[in-house]
């Protein structure tokens, strides 16, 4: 089987593929009948270019830039790497919120900057995370991760999604009473046409002064716009792992104190990216043998 990929994906199991090609998307300026698998971390596909494809495999959990169903019109399965990188996103998560909380990246920035003059004692007062509110917006496998590290700060948690269910791990509210309710408040919710934009203006308007919002999952669920008004304004602080139009970063929050930013790395330790190269390659080589793949989305 034919496989072309975006790029060279990391760990040893990417070796297996053998002759594979490895050609940005961008790169592809002419039909490509030659290629039968197509390799990509949640990118939108040239189907047009691409007449036999027969897989895509996708580098990651989230499948919101590939068209799924123009794929499945077409007989083209899509496979993703569930699971596997739930807790690296959920550690990330906790170590954003406990950075906003107790303002780790500023007090970094004073030290390094030399601009750190009074003694321990003076000023400089964050916010605990022990005995407070936190609202999870999707307590799927990453925020049901989350909700079990916060367990260990005593905190009370809430959550909210679509439909409620039993579980210990957080009592349900429905989203616009949890952002009221919440002093930090992460999202786990996958992008979707009825997910994007949900937390518009007015629902940011709900969270309390002094709250947190973590984003770890897709920037497009939340206003950007009216994001960084709130952050401009100070009344609210953020912890952002993902964006509206990655890489590029609203300006106005690359000097705010109250503001941490991270490149997308919710999944980006080495145990784990090579674990969803394994899974990527091992879905490549089911559907070479004939066999069905192992994590179909489509």
């Amino acid at each position: 089987m034919n496989v072309l990929s975006t790029r060279r994906y990391p760990g040893p199991a990417f070796d297996e593929l053998g002759d594979v090609e490895i050609t940005p998307l961008a790169a592809l300026d002419s039909v490509r009948p030659d290629v039968e698998a197509l390799v990509v971390a949640n990118e939108p596909v040239p189907l047009e270019l691409l007449p036999s494809l027969r897989l895509v495999a996708n580098f990651g959990v989230g499948i919101d830039r590939i068209d799924v169903a123009g794929c499945a019109r077409r007989g083209v399965a899509v496979t993703n790497t569930p699971a596997v990188l739930d807790a690296a996103t959920a550690d990330l998560t906790l170590a954003l919120i406990l950075a906003v909380r107790r303002r780790l990246v500023e007090g970094d920035r004073l030290v390094r900057t030399g601009t750190w003059r009074g003694s321990w004692a003076e000023g400089f007062l964050g916010r605990e995370l022990t005995g407070s509110t936190v609202g999870i917006v999707g307590l799927g496998r990453i925020g049901g991760a989350v909700a079990r590290r916060l367990h260990g700060f005593d905190v009370r948690v809430l959550y909210t999604q679509r439909t409620s269910m039993e579980t210990e791990l957080a009592d349900y509210r429905v989203l616009d009473e949890l952002l009221a309710d919440c002093d930090v408040v992460t999202i786990h919710t996958p992008r979707t046409p009825e997910t994007e934009g949900m937390i518009d203006a007015g629902r940011l308007a709900l969270m309390r002064d002094g709250a947190s919002l973590v984003n770890t999952a897709r920037g497009e669920i939340v206003d950007e716009s009216a994001l960084v008004r709130e952050l401009v304004a100070g009344r609210l602080s953020a912890g952002l792992d993902v964006f509206a139009h990655e890489p590029s970063v609203p300006q106005e929050l690359i000097g705010l104190p109250n503001v941490v930013l991270t490149p997308h790395i919710g999944s980006a330790t080495r145990q784990t990216r090579e674990t969803m190269t394994r899974l990527v390659v091992d879905n490549l080589l089911a559907v070479e043998r004939g066999q069905p793949p192992l994590t179909p989305v489509a």
